[in-house]
């Protein structure tokens, strides 16, 4: 493994006290339930950001990846792990990169919670959208084939996966900007004027309806996995945001970084980098899918920085109602009022 790609969020740790799992337990199940599996000789914890604990599991012959839904009282709809596991092994169908989805386990005898195991792909995540560790042609690939990677998500045929139920089909936007306004009412703790704005303005100016396509949620740099020979996506991770809805909605949240990145956010820094600029990175994408999305740039583009806005206030209610840490909770305040203004001027140029 490349050491200049290893980063603090990189690799596995032991497994911590609350995620403790009964190995005996597991291998039995394991088992049981998929031939020749082999003794578990070690699980470790992955040390990266993820909402659903994920393991590495080792035995003589394989690793595989363990990810489960925390332990405690959740969210109804939080830590989807069964709809992450659906999607993954429907697009083992398809050549999106994923890994191999091997078994879902929804057994809370087992190891405490609902869980599904998959196979583990050797790659690794990055986590600053202008790699700095990377060379010019190591960031000019890793773009390109996260561009490409989008696309062909955005071209599977989700029907002939069995995917037809996944979620709702149409008014994709329209229904997410309902939800995040009542989520933002909801957590106000100040006045923010051109959230207001754009609560008034967003229901009666939605983008142009478009085909009903398996979105990611939440696709992004420190969300793939690259294989640091090719320096090409080669897996597709955290989906439990994923859904059926508006491609250009998905594809535009991926490209927000280019909103709030210092580096991103400026073209010459982009091209000394080897990094495409925003509307160099829009039309790669326009021309692999045939998707026309310029005219709406702004409109997508505002609505993501409005979704974002919500998600900043939510946490400082979160903090007014004493079930968030309050450590950072002013800059969230702060992050509200900055893209609430940065969408509002957005849409109106």
């Amino acid at each position: 493994m490349n050491s200049k790609f290893k980063g603090e969020y990189s690799g596995t740790k032991n497994v911590s006290e609350r995620h403790e799992i009964d190995q005996n337990k597991l291998q039995e199940y394991l088992n049981d339930k998929l031939e020749n599996f082999g003794d578990i000789n070690s699980i470790e914890e992955f040390v990266g950001g993820q909402s659903n604990p994920t393991y590495l599991l080792k035995t003589q012959r394989e690793s595989y990846v363990l990810r489960r839904k925390p332990p405690g009282k959740l969210l109804k709809s939080a830590h989807a792990v069964d709809r992450e596991y659906k999607v993954i092994a429907a697009l083992n169908k398809t050549d999106v990169p994923v890994p191999k989805a091997y078994i879902h386990c929804e057994d809370e005898s087992v190891i405490g919670t609902e869980f599904f195991l998959m196979s583990f792909v050797d790659g690794e995540v990055m986590w600053e959208p202008h790699i700095p560790q990377a060379s010019y042609e190591e960031r000019q690939k890793i773009y390109r084939s996260m561009n490409e990677t989008i696309a062909m998500l955005h071209s599977v045929d989700h029907e002939s996966i069995g995917l037809e139920t996944f979620g709702k089909p149409g008014n994709y936007v329209g229904r997410q900007v309902a939800r995040w306004s009542k989520q933002y009412v909801a957590s106000e703790t100040r006045e923010i004027k051109s959230m207001n704005n754009l609560m008034e303005w967003l229901p009666k100016n939605l983008p142009a309806e478009k085909a009903t396509k398996l979105v990611h949620g939440d696709f992004s740099l420190s969300n793939v996995m690259i294989d640091l020979k090719t320096f090409k996506i080669c897996a597709i991770l955290d989906w439990e945001l994923s859904t059926l809805g508006d491609p250009a909605a998905d594809f535009s949240y991926h490209c927000i970084q280019y909103k709030l990145n210092p580096v991103l956010s400026d073209e010459k820094q982009c091209k000394d980098l080897g990094i495409p600029t925003e509307m160099e990175y829009l039309e790669m994408y326009e021309e692999k899918t045939g998707y026309e999305i310029k005219p709406e740039w702004n409109l997508y583009m505002g609505f993501n920085l409005f979704k974002l806005a919500a998600i900043s206030q939510g946490i400082m209610g979160r903090v007014r109602d004493g079930t968030a840490a309050g450590k950072n909770a002013d800059s969230f305040g702060e992050n509200a009022v900055m893209m609430a203004d940065e969408a509002w001027k957005l849409i109106n140029e």
